[in-house]
């Protein structure tokens, strides 16, 4: 008997033998996969169900039909899209309000992390982390509020500024020159102390040991925090980059449609706002469908070459 069991189980084939693995391995660990269900759930029904709708952007599309019926037009909406003056504005604005953000922006939570890690006085240091994180949960409604209050033309903290130093009031917020600005420097307001999290992390995990050998050696605070500290969240650097990167195209929509108006459409109107408007407000939900498709898969290509090129570069790399 024992050597007939022994028998199959040599001869059971690759196929067999990793089913088997399977079911012992389900039922060993079935409540790891019962805890993990609900965001399995999740992601199947909000992001990968969704999917399906994306044929929208090759077809024209028909409320009254629905997606199924609709003819298939192949790729003329992305046609149309690169010939509208409006689309190519926007994405023109994508990349000058995103590009700004990343080379003004992206330094700066590296630079709090690095200040806060010189801060000897823990006290000071937990009331500095505190004051500079707090913007991140303030809601994009209040920012902006906040933002269209400093700025107004004749009680705003801005204005009343320039006026107290002789100059004439400015309405910033009507002022096509000045949006991106304007946008930018919020944004980095309020997500700079929050975003320094995971570089102090970094810095966290950083060997002690190469401190205490740079004191022995006599290197001063720079030379440590030049010659260890930054190399040694090089790679923490590089991973946020490619991930900042890939979102290039995505500025936030919130916030620009409560700043944003008609007058200030030539810098303001970005690839989000263009498809709110032609999708919710046009009901054009196919061109509107085209516009996202386009977003995303620029934002998949970015994401593989920043990730490939830094691979060759550094050897850090997401995958």
């Amino acid at each position: 008997m024992e050597n007939e069991q022994s028998y199959q189980v040599i001869n059971e084939s690759p196929r067999s033998k990793k089913l088997t693995w399977l079911i012992h391995h389900f039922q060993r660990e079935w409540r790891l996969y019962i805890m993990l269900a609900p965001t399995l759930i999740w992601f199947i029904l909000f992001l990968y169900k969704p999917m399906y709708g994306l044929q929208i952007a090759f077809k024209d599309y028909s409320v009254f039909k629905g997606i199924t019926d609709s003819p298939w037009i192949g790729l003329e909406h992305f046609y149309t899209l690169f010939e509208n003056d409006q689309f190519i504005r926007a994405i023109k604005n994508t990349v000058i309000i995103s590009g700004a953000s990343l080379l003004f922006g992206f330094p700066v939570p590296i630079i709090l992390a690095l200040m806060f890690n010189e801060i000897i006085n823990p006290k000071f240091k937990k009331t500095a982390q505190t004051i500079v994180y707090l913007p991140h949960f303030i809601s994009a409604v209040i920012i902006a509020g906040i933002v269209i209050t400093a700025f107004a033309p004749s009680t705003g903290v801005v204005n009343l500024l320039l006026n107290a130093l002789g100059y004439d009031s400015v309405y910033f917020l009507t002022k096509p020159e000045w949006f991106r600005t304007i946008f930018v420097g919020t944004g980095i307001w309020q997500e700079a102390g929050f975003n320094s999290i995971v570089f102090l992390a970094s810095i966290a995990g950083v060997n002690p040991s190469l401190y205490e050998s740079a004191v022995v050696d006599g290197a001063s605070r720079w030379q440590m925090m030049w010659k260890i500290t930054l190399p040694c969240i090089m790679p923490t650097i590089l991973i946020m980059l490619i991930i900042r990167i890939g979102n290039i195209l995505e500025v936030g929509f919130e916030m620009i449609i409560m700043l944003y108006q008609p007058a200030t459409y030539a810098t303001s109107d970005v690839i989000s706002t263009f498809i709110y408007r032609q999708g919710l407000q046009a009901a054009q939900y196919d061109l509107a469908a085209a516009a996202g498709l386009f977003n995303a898969v620029i934002a998949f290509v970015l994401v593989i070459a920043a990730n490939t090129i830094s691979k060759k570069v550094s050897r850090t790399s997401l995958w």
